[in-house]
């Protein structure tokens, strides 16, 4: 059985595969740390700001750093810079390699000093762009630009962290990277819990956290580049072969992520009109899908880049195809009964997460609407996530580009349309729909490209685990109605919410085993050997 499953999994990549899964693993279990402690934080936010002005003029603020971030930083910098990186080091340059670094480093300091800059003198007309709503009443507005003000050298301590992220990746080591997001979410829970009092006003805490919290994910980075054989040196080299490639790869990405960011500030502008709080509801829906997201999605997406990339270098598109049917079958194995579970389960979560102080009943109500509509497409966002590492691998940044256009037009056509009906549900079921829309465009466009991508063998193991997930769903929904009470103590709506989760998680995994489904026995593999070689060192 076991030569079986290998023959079927493996051909030439399955050590590939394993390696795919080891580095998954790691950036998923600090992953896990991190939201874990993103949840604490949001708890605390909600506890402490509610879901009211306050809160809603915080979230604003702190996303126009955070579109910058990506837009230079996470998103397109990491896409460009890895593979060209990981091409030199694989071709025996690793001097010119280090160079191409410096240059890079050098480039992007001068470019995040002026960008913070800018964003700090011009951080009233951002606001009005972004949140045209947020003008009445005028002290909302005015509360939002301080804190765009205070927040934005976020972006100088984040763009640097991303690039140490990068180099990082690139040489295969993704455990510190992975736990610095962490940094950030301790930092903001610290300071709105010590800090609050303190200020002028409670929620200039959370911006100090933010900036704290930026600083410190860039230093716990500094070690590690050193100890694998970074030494920064200023160095302005336009000319450098590797730097011009970056800058030629990144410019197509750069707009493909403003197109990304695009819809998310169409939302924002868009919740900005109707009623208060929309833009809280929907930040705290979001974040519930990030969990599972940041779980599987991210993580699988941050470990394939390098390994993609690789393969690519080597011109070896048999295993690049291989590597990805296996990770998109991997990643839906695990998102969609997650998505289920957060449908079915969306409001003893918000209840039991954030339901306390200032974050009222009806919050939970208007947030679980918003988590309804952002899971239907968790399974989407999390396949672009594998999909687009590919075309990166590939050195095309132009068609996710493309592809991204249309999803764009598609998701501001269906906000407007869907808001008026659904309100900020609208605007969430919009942004699943495009994401749904974005994979299946991607998809076929690759499959042109690269020829059969093992669509076929996705689709019955979907199927598969598409019907455990379906038994999972109806013993959750029946737990939910029967034992779930809102108005009980929290630890026995905590106990109610547990138990069902893993009594979800166990009927899940057992019909999959019944199935036979190849992911399942191939994890179970992997954590066996795993845990043999861990007992092995031991000894």
């Amino acid at each position: 059985m076991r030569n079986e499953l290998e023959e079927k999994i493996e051909p030439v990549s399955n050590s590939l595969n394993r390696e795919v899964t080891k580095a998954a693993g790691v950036v998923s279990s600090a992953t896990l740390l991190s939201r874990i402690l993103g949840f604490i934080r949001d708890m605390v936010i909600a506890n402490i700001y509610g879901a009211a002005m306050v809160a809603d003029a915080f979230f604003v603020a702190f996303r126009i750093p955070n579109l910058l971030r990506r837009l230079v930083g996470e998103g397109s910098l990491t896409a460009a810079f890895i593979p060209v990186f990981t091409e030199h080091m694989e071709t025996g340059k690793k001097e010119e390699a280090w160079d191409m670094v410096n240059s890079l480093t050098t480039i992007l300091i001068l470019f995040l000093l002026g960008t913070t800059v800018l964003g700090i003198l011009f951080a009233p007309a951002i606001v009005k762009i972004i949140a045209p709503g947020f003008y009445t009443p005028l002290e909302k507005y005015r509360l939002t630009v301080h804190l765009t003000r205070v927040m934005f050298p976020y972006i100088f301590f984040i763009g640097l962290t991303v690039m140490a992220m990068g180099i990082l990746n690139s040489l295969k080591h993704f455990a510190v990277p992975a736990l610095a997001p962490a940094i950030l979410n301790i930092s903001m829970i610290l300071c709105a819990l010590y800090l609050s009092s303190m200020t002028e006003h409670p929620i200039m805490a959370l911006a100090y956290g933010v900036i704290l919290g930026g600083m410190g994910q860039l230093i716990v980075q500094i070690p590690v580049l050193l100890k694998k054989g970074m030494r920064f040196k200023i160095r302005l080299n336009f000319a450098h072969p590797g730097v011009k490639k970056v800058g030629l790869l990144m410019l197509p990405s750069v707009i493909g992520l403003a197109v990304a960011e695009i819809n998310t500030f169409v939302d924002t502008l868009l919740a900005s009109l109707l009623q208060e709080g929309s833009v809280s509801f929907l930040y705290y829906g979001n974040r519930l899908v990030q969990f599972p997201l940041g779980l599987f999605g991210v993580a699988m997406g941050i470990a394939v880049l390098p390994l993609f990339s690789i393969t690519s270098a080597k011109n070896d598109m048999k295993e690049l195809k291989e590597t990805l049917s296996f990770a998109m079958r991997l990643v839906f194995f695990l998102t969609v009964p997650a998505t289920v579970g957060l449908i079915i389960l969306r409001v003893p979560i918000i209840n039991v997460l954030f339901q306390r102080g200032e974050f009222l009943l009806e919050s939970t109500y208007f947030t679980a609407t918003a988590l309804l509509y952002y899971s239907v497409g968790l399974f989407a966002y999390a396949g672009v996530k594998i999909v687009v590492p590919v075309f990166y691998s590939l050195q095309d940044t132009k068609t996710p580009v493309t592809i991204g256009c249309i999803a764009m037009a598609a998701n501001i056509v269906l906000s407007i349309a869907l808001m008026f009906p659904l309100k900020h549900g609208g605007l969430a079921l919009a942004t699943s729909l495009a994401s749904i829309l974005n994979l299946g465009l991607l998809l076929f466009v690759l499959r042109r490209k690269l020829g059969p991508l093992g669509i076929r063998k996705i689709t019955v193991s979907f199927m598969k685990f598409t019907l455990a997930t379906a038994v999972m769903g109806s013993l959750l929904a029946a737990g939910s109605h029967f034992y779930f009470r809102l108005d009980s103590y929290l630890p026995e709506r905590l106990g109610v919410l547990a138990l069902s989760v893993a009594l979800g998680m166990t009927s899940y995994f057992l019909i999959a085993y019944l199935l036979r489904c190849e992911e399942l026995e191939f994890l179970v593999d992997f954590i066996k050997k795993r845990a043999s070689r861990e007992k092995t060192k031991g000894k």
